[in-house]
């Protein structure tokens, strides 16, 4: 197939390029960096250079694939829009990235969720303005399709998935090599000399290895039988203690600090460390797996003791 790519030089795109290039597919990848051009070229990546805003050359690129991934920007409606207007009616599939803080709660690091949210079943967005609006993409991506709730009935007119990934770890390739919320509970453990959790760290996140969720993308792309909506999620979630304590075996230091929510946000940001660090996201890809997907990497913590880089 000939894909399309948006986040080519990203962490997630850069990875869904490298799977699918592996299996013969042929990838172009939209940057906006004009000096990653040659090392996506390098990568096996024909590479473009644009804006999620470029609506002519999203449409153009659109046009001309077989498929669409769209691995840039969750939260950009206007780029979604574009891309089904182009590909309505057109027997084209357009896969949309998301991600399960959708489902996130305000726990601030002080409790574990005992609710898992199953792509099985129909759910609703959290209470925050960003996850809302999140919520209103995916829903729009999958109803262009007519997969409803789960999926089946998109027909020949377009085939659409949004895969809603968990917590990503693993080593990535490319300008931009690192996954998002591990590294700056590792930063701010090699500036002080402790490891700190938002809260006590006892909320939970789900996780997937990335080379595990690559298989996923490409899965989604070629099995014509998949459609909908999907979490991306191995077999085991994580507490931000447990990944605290993994980050703080790794670099020789003491215990896991808590850390009040007014001394987080001063460090990471007010809703990065509220709605990202110190909430709960619990999911599980029920739909995935029957599709055949099998996730198989070992877990995050192992990752991060035995693999993950340090500069």
């Amino acid at each position: 197939m000939d894909i399309f790519l948006t986040g080519a030089s990203g962490y997630i795109g850069g990875a869904v390029a490298r799977r699918l290039i592996r299996d013969g597919h042929t990838v172009r990848g939209l940057t906006r960096t004009p000096g990653v051009v040659d090392a996506l070229a390098a990568a096996g990546i024909d590479p473009v250079v644009g804006e999620l805003d470029d609506t002519a050359l999203l449409e153009r690129e659109a046009k001309r694939a077989d498929a669409v991934v769209n691995a840039a920007h969750s939260d950009h409606r206007g780029a979604v829009e574009t891309f089904i207007g182009a590909l309505r009616d057109s027997g084209k599939v357009l896969i949309h990235t998301s991600g399960t803080s959708v489902i996130g709660d305000d726990a601030q690091g002080l409790s574990a969720s005992s609710t898992v949210f199953d792509d099985a079943v129909p759910f609703g967005p959290g209470d925050h303005e960003v996850r809302r609006a999140r919520y209103a993409i995916d829903r729009a991506v999958v109803d262009a399709g007519g997969g409803g709730e789960g999926g089946g009935g998109g027909g020949a007119g377009l085939r659409t998935l949004v895969l809603c990934n968990s917590l990503i770890y693993g080593n990535g390739t490319g300008p931009r090599p690192q996954t998002v919320l591990i590294p700056p509970l590792v930063n701010q453990a090699r500036s002080s000399g402790t490891v700190r959790v938002v809260g006590r760290g006892l909320n939970r996140w789900s996780t997937v290895h990335l080379d595990d969720m690559a298989d996923l993308y490409e899965l989604a792309l070629t099995e014509p039988a998949a459609e909908g909506f999907y979490f991306v999620a191995g077999g085991e979630d994580a507490s931000f203690a447990e990944i605290g304590r993994a980050i703080a075996r790794r670099l020789g230091l003491g215990p896991v600090e808590p850390w009040d929510l007014d001394s987080a946000a001063a460090a990471w940001g007010a809703g990065f460390a509220r709605y990202a660090l110190g909430a709960n996201s619990r999911v599980r890809a029920t739909r995935a797996r029957a599709l055949g997907w099998h996730p198989s990497r070992p877990p995050v913590t192992a990752w991060i003791e035995d693999e993950m880089p340090l500069p």
